[in-house]
């Protein structure tokens, strides 16, 4: 039987200068097969308001959908580390709701939550939820629910002094006991900078090589969702057409009495 990977691993390939790899799944089949490929971390990510709820944005994801996903995505995983995304207004508000909402998650089988942003606020609640036994992954640079105040998709870290407040962010995050940090579409150069000056992993969403660990949008990268492909993701596969080339064919086998041919009833 495989080993449960856990913070201890993670923590583990960064002592040792290996990499990791992270995915999103939203159902249990396709964390199933993720898990049985290898693929080290799984994260219920809120980016599954778009590709799988059809919402505009991430900041429209409820925390009773975050538990449905996260709890069959959990299902399906054995040995991966199983992350989920805390949805918007599910953890600014108070600390206790945040608290609360975080151990439902991690009761649904995650095995650690993602907060975005870092403030004042946002570093005692990574105090307090560590306190509590949630173990907390940090998200900074570009942070998707925020996207109405930053004011679109923006690139994050593109002068030094942008990146020396990211950095700071991350160290103080690091300190508050956090057990990774995510950092989204920063420049390569500009993530190393953070990257060496963590001793917990970063995980690159856009954000170059020397980060620690690697996490795409499996829908982005199977070419499941709709016809944008961010830069930063490799396409893998063309899933759009296979359903559609399936669903052809099943259409046209339906309409010329083709299926269901005699092995195919009762």
């Amino acid at each position: 039987m495989t080993q449960k990977i856990t913070v201890k691993t993670l923590q583990k390939y960064k002592d040792e200068n290996k990499k990791f790899s992270m995915l999103t799944a939203y159902d249990y089949s396709t964390a199933k097969y993720i898990d049985e490929a290898g693929v080290d971390s799984v994260l219920i990510g809120d980016s599954l308001g778009m590709v799988i709820l059809g919402y505009e944005n991430t900041c429209s994801v409820t925390m009773e959908e975050m538990l449905i996903f996260t709890k069959a995505v959990s299902r399906g995983v054995n040995s991966a580390f199983v992350v989920a995304d805390m949805p918007f207004l599910s953890y600014h508000t108070d600390i206790s709701t945040a608290i609360l909402n975080g151990g439902k998650l991690i009761q649904a089988g995650a095995n650690a939550v993602k907060i975005e942003g870092c403030n004042d606020y946002i570093i005692e609640l990574v105090k307090r939820m560590t306190q509590s036994g949630i173990p907390v992954i940090g998200h900074i640079g570009f942070t998707p629910q925020s996207v109405n105040t930053i004011g679109g998709f923006r690139v994050q870290g593109k002068t030094d002094d942008t990146v020396e407040q990211i950095k700071n962010q991350a160290i103080s995050l690091e300190k508050a006991g956090a057990v990774s940090v995510v950092l989204e579409m920063m420049p390569e150069q500009a993530a190393k900078i953070v990257d060496e000056s963590l001793s917990i992993p970063t995980i690159s969403c856009g954000a170059g090589k020397y980060c620690t660990g690697q996490v795409v949008v499996s829908d982005d990268m199977f070419g499941k969702y709709g016809e944008f492909k961010p830069k930063f993701v490799r396409r893998y596969g063309d899933m759009k057409k296979f359903i559609s080339d399936c669903a052809k064919q099943y259409d046209n086998d339906v309409k010329s009495g083709d299926f269901p041919n005699s092995e195919e009833v009762y």
